[in-house]
């Protein structure tokens, strides 16, 4: 578990670094979702990447 984050004197949240964190991890797996037509079964596409980041967010906060 990370501690707080000092940012310029500036200290930061641990949930902080784990949303920048998500964020290349998002845009990889929707690539890879993109890519092999696995999207085309999601009627609503925002709300499914908005699950689908706060699923990785949720699994970086408790396996890292």
């Amino acid at each position: 578990m990370l501690t707080e984050f000092n940012l310029f004197g500036v200290f930061m949240a641990p949930i902080v670094v784990y949303a920048l964190a998500a964020l290349p991890v998002t845009i990889f797996v929707r690539f890879l979702l993109w890519w092999s037509g696995v999207m085309r079964w999601f009627w609503h596409f925002a709300l499914f990447e908005v699950a689908l980041y706060t699923c990785i967010l949720c699994l970086l906060i408790l396996y890292v």
